[in-house]
């Protein structure tokens, strides 16, 4: 069977197609395939990989500037989660971390450098005007006044 030289053409054009798609999606996955905790990636520091080893969380590498406080870089809670919101190293989805993840920040504030031993702001809300810090000078947790300061160091999801 003979084959125009239309349909060789289009069959071709298909064939580089799904070979280039393929390479695309294989070149996603290795790019996060051989990430470990502490390594620069999608505009922050990797601080966690969940089991596939595709997807995780990185911290931005600096806290916000600015403030809501007396300070340069201090922001209340309501502050803080519109601090996290902003643009940051090409990404638009950072968010300020719950407490766990805020931990996850804590445990691995060596690789990210340029920690404070202060307080630092979760999401998380603890009871009515209150909600939870971290002390990254000794790991603690507290719940604060939200009119409280504290620093700001965003998270976003990969």
């Amino acid at each position: 069977m003979k084959l125009s030289a239309k349909k060789y053409v289009t069959r071709l054009w298909a064939i580089f197609l799904i070979a280039g798609l393929s390479m695309v999606g294989v070149s996603s996955l290795s790019s996060a395939a051989g990430l470990k905790i502490g390594d620069s990636y999608n505009g922050g520091v990797v601080i966690y990989i969940d089991g596939t080893g595709q997807h995780g969380l990185v911290a931005a590498k600096a806290d916000m500037t600015g403030s809501s406080g007396k300070a340069e870089g201090f922001f209340n809670w309501y502050g803080a989660k519109i601090a996290a919101n902003r643009f940051v190293d090409g990404y638009c989805d950072w968010v300020l971390p719950n407490l766990d993840q805020l931990n996850l920040i804590y445990i691995h504030r060596s690789s990210l450098g340029g920690i404070l031993e202060t307080y630092y702001w979760s999401s998380s809300d603890s009871e009515a005007g209150k909600a939870w810090a971290q002390d990254f000078s000794n790991g603690q947790r507290i719940d604060g006044n939200k009119t409280n300061t504290g620093r700001v160091r965003p998270i976003r999801s990969f």
